[in-house]
């Protein structure tokens, strides 16, 4: 039977963790910790010129840090609940997810196969944030809360970007034959989209300073400086006697 190095499961964690950590607090043993792991990940998962990819990585680390220091800010400025920037870094699951997808886009950029996805399903599991590293996501981008929000592989959100918790940004059809194809939305800059709204489509265009509202179900592109709600009517009575 062939062996898949299921065990790789437990390592990606650990590994990730202190990438994580080490794009903040940068020590030379971590790095050396780092590489090695990564190393040691690559030649399991049979993955060529693993060195040069591992260096190529490392010289992308002060971009990403400098991204991530734009998303921190953009929670700061927009969560009311927010008290200081060391509270994004250290307590927001939503900043957490960011950080690990964009560590692990970087990753998919330089065609390592597998390793992202190890990463970006290591913290899906932890957040319920389930972002695939194939994604492509601009500056400034804040989820508030998270959970439950489902961006997929070739879904593209330009910056300054708002979105929170059960957002799914998804395919209209899941077939195989779609693999090379733009299944998922793009979403201009400045776009607010709140609870639980569902946008699906590779050709579905969410145009700049549109704001989408909660449980939403959108199939078609809306153009931009738009307001999209979902009507419902809510009816409020007073009881009698306590009864209905």
């Amino acid at each position: 039977m062939k062996n898949y190095n299921i065990r790789l499961k437990e390592d990606i964690k650990p590994f990730t963790k202190r990438l994580f950590y080490n794009l903040f607090d940068e020590l030379e043993e971590e790095t050396k910790y780092l590489r090695n792991t990564f190393l040691e990940i690559s030649s399991k998962l049979s993955v060529e010129n693993a060195e040069n990819l591992w260096d190529e990585f490392q010289k992308q680390f002060l971009t990403i840090r400098r991204k991530l220091d734009l998303d921190a800010v953009s929670f700061l400025k927009n969560d009311p609940a927010s008290t200081c920037i060391e509270e994004v870094y250290l307590a927001y699951p939503g900043f957490y997810a960011i950080s690990i997808y964009r560590l692990s886009h970087q990753l998919h950029l330089l065609k390592v196969p597998i390793i992202p996805r190890m990463m970006s399903e290591y913290v899906h599991g932890i957040t319920g944030i389930d972002i695939h590293p194939g994604a492509t996501i601009g500056e400034s981008f804040f989820v508030d809360h998270g959970t439950g929000i489902v961006i997929g592989e070739t879904a593209i959100i330009k910056s300054n970007v708002k979105i929170f918790q059960g957002v799914t940004l998804g395919g209209l059809q899941v077939k195989k034959d779609m693999q090379s194809t733009k299944r998922h939305p793009t979403i201009e800059d400045h776009v607010t989209i709140y609870a639980n709204a569902t946008i699906l489509g590779g050709d579905i265009v969410i145009g700049a300073n549109s704001t989408i509202g909660a449980n939403v179900w959108i199939t078609q592109s809306v153009p931009e400086n738009s307001l999209v709600t979902y009507q419902t009517e809510i009816k409020i009575r007073p009881k009698k006697n306590g009864i209905h």
